[in-house]
Parts: C-alpha cells; structure tokens; sequence
C-alpha cells in the first residue's frame, strides 16, 4: 500500500470527522480505513489521531500532518489534471457569461476568432446584463466590463476602455454645446440604467477631482447599444461606452461632449472562480482574449 493512498485516507477520516463516514463516501470497509490509519503513524513514527469509544480527535502532529496533506494532495490532483490536459489538447465546453454589448459589438468577434482557431472548445455563451454568481450558476468564465467587487474571484484585465459623453448635432443644435458640468445638469441625457448610479453623473472638476451631479433624465435604458440609438436620434446627450459610438463619431453622427468633464476609465475583465489550476481551455480563452484585445486595441489607433 503507498504512502499517498494513506494520506488521502487519513484526510477523509478528518474531513469526515470519523471512520463510519469515511468509510461510507470511500466505498471501503471501517477496518481498513482504520489500517491504512495505522500504517501512516507508522510510517512517519507519529500519533495523528486521538482514538476515543465514540470519537476521535487530532493530535498536534496531526494537525500539521493534515494541513501539509492537504495542501500536497491537491497539487498532486492539480498536476494529473494538467498532464491530462496536456495529453488531450484543449477540448470541451466552457460555460461563459457575457454581457450583451460586449457580444453585439465588434468585440463580440473575439469569442467567434477563439472558436474557429480551436475547433474542439465549444463555448456555451449566455448573454445577461446582470452580474451572474460563477459558482452557484455553474459558470466556468465571465467577461465584465467593470471593476470586479467580489473577492473571492480571480480578474484579468484583457483590455481598457473610455466611457465618455457624446450628442447628435441635432441635440447639439437644439441645447446648445455644455461648456461645463453645470451647463450639462439641466439638459435631457439619455441613461444607462447599467450604470451603479443612474442619473448621478460623476463629473469632474478643473484639478481632476470628481464632482458627481444629477441629471435630467430624458430616458432610461439598460443598454449602451440602446443608449446609442437614442443619442443618434436627438433624444438627448448620453454616456456610452467609447466602442460602441467609434463609428459613428468617425461619421459625424455623434459628437464627444464635456470630455474635459466627464471621462470614464473602465475595464474589460475575464473572470472566474478562485482556484490555483485552470483548466488548460479555460486559460487558452483568457490569454487568446488578452492578446485578441491587444491586437485589436492597436489596430483602432493605427
């Protein structure tokens, strides 16, 4: 019997806090789990558990035991899982959130690219607004367009990206150009209701400071995409993100605004679950995301 087959035995018999229960989940009989106990203290010439009628405690040395057992054993999983990996070649689903305008927009060409370069990766993509819960939802990736809160997740950020205010001539024509965050307050503005604060405008002042205002609202929507079609026509001046209006800024269809005032430095983030191994497929995506972005990013300011 090898040593690592102790160990994973030990640990079960303390993660199930008794050899019944061990013996239950590992499919083994309570006698040779009780063994193989036995053979570990003898091998490392130390007393792991304390051994009562109906119950068992850890010894110090167990304890230390336990938690470098642990930690071994799951590096120990983590490289066979590599090696398999390694062996098959990138393969398999990856479930993936996404928001909407990141899918609809040219940016949505970055998921399509990866696919076609790795055939055997099939990508299960929901499209939701909504910040999704990776882990309760069984979501392997996410890509947000926003700083991550949650701390128990892992961010990469694949790329940048302005959020900026922008107006149709038309609008223009109509309001007149804001010259400063007070001329802008009682003027119509379209609103992304995806934004944290709705119609509070986080403007800032001459030194950079930020001087959030509130806005009159000519509409809300949950969508930059939607926000976009509003401003193109005339309903009011609108913040989109700086990738959604490239084009139409190109053709005179928008004009920036205030960009003295109100400028937003966001992010593009691949996000998932906090673990130390990825599997092979899932960090091929954020790595081809990153250098996709990068690309792309040079190709607009060439």
């Amino acid at each position: 019997m090898d040593t690592l087959t102790r160990m994973r035995t030990f640990v079960a018999v303390v993660d199930h806090e008794g050899y019944s229960s061990a013996a239950r989940a590992m499919g083994r009989s309570k006698a040779l789990l009780s063994k193989y106990v036995r053979e570990l203290e003898d091998e490392v010439s130390s007393l792991l558990l304390n051994r009562t009628t109906r119950q068992f405690s850890l010894t110090e040395a167990g304890h230390t035991y336990y938690a470098r057992a642990v930690a071994l054993l799951r590096e120990f999983d983590e490289l066979q899982d590599m090696m398999r990996e390694a062996r098959a070649g990138l393969s398999g689903r990856v479930r993936l959130s996404a928001p909407r305008t990141f899918a609809d927009t040219t940016l949505g060409q970055s998921l399509i690219d990866f696919c076609k370069e790795n055939p055997e990766v099939h990508l299960d993509i929901e499209l939701d607004d909504r910040f999704v819960d990776l882990v309760e939802e069984g979501f392997d990736l996410a890509i947000r367009m926003s700083a991550l809160d949650d701390s128990s997740l892992i961010a990469k950020r694949v790329s940048a990206f302005r959020v900026a205010a922008y107006a149709s001539p038309e609008t223009i024509e109509k309001y007149g150009m804001p010259k400063s965050p007070e001329d802008a307050v009682n003027l119509p503005w379209v609103v992304d209701t995806n934004a944290r604060r709705r119609d509070v405008l986080p403007f800032q002042d001459e030194d950079g400071n930020t001087k959030p205002l509130q806005v009159k609202s000519a509409m809300f929507v949950n969508s930059p995409l939607a926000t976009r079609t509003a401003a193109l026509n005339g309903l009011g001046f609108a913040m989109c993100p700086e990738f959604v209006v490239r084009e139409d800024v190109a053709q005179g269809l928008l004009v920036p605004v205030l960009d003295d005032f109100l400028r937003i430095e966001s992010g593009i983030y691949a996000v998932f679950p906090h673990r130390r191994h990825l599997p092979a497929k899932i960090r091929a995506l954020v790595d081809f995301l990153a250098d996709w972005f990068k690309k792309y990013d040079a190709t607009i300011r060439s």
